[in-house]
């Protein structure tokens, strides 16, 4: 590999917003914001807004708006059928 092309791949922690849900991973993201972890040491703090501990895939549990379906939409707005 050329020298100096590449970013640095440094221990960042990973912070879900929704949740709290913290994790130490490898990452070449950069922060502004940095976390002291359990083992004592400094590492850059990257907040994001899903992970897998809010995901719909892996924690089984579907959020859904009460906005009916597409076919319920169509009849409302055709005036198809009676409003509920």
């Amino acid at each position: 590999m050329k020298p100096n092309i590449h970013p640095n791949y440094e221990k960042v922690v990973f912070m879900d917003i929704n949740s709290g849900y913290k994790f130490l991973t490898g990452s070449t993201k950069k922060s502004n914001e940095t976390i002291i972890w359990e083992d004592g040491n400094t590492y850059q703090l990257i907040k994001v807004e899903i992970s897998s501990d809010t995901h719909p895939f892996y924690t089984g549990k579907q959020k859904f708006a009460d906005k009916g379906g597409r076919v319920d939409r169509f009849l409302q707005k055709y005036n198809m059928r009676e409003k509920k």
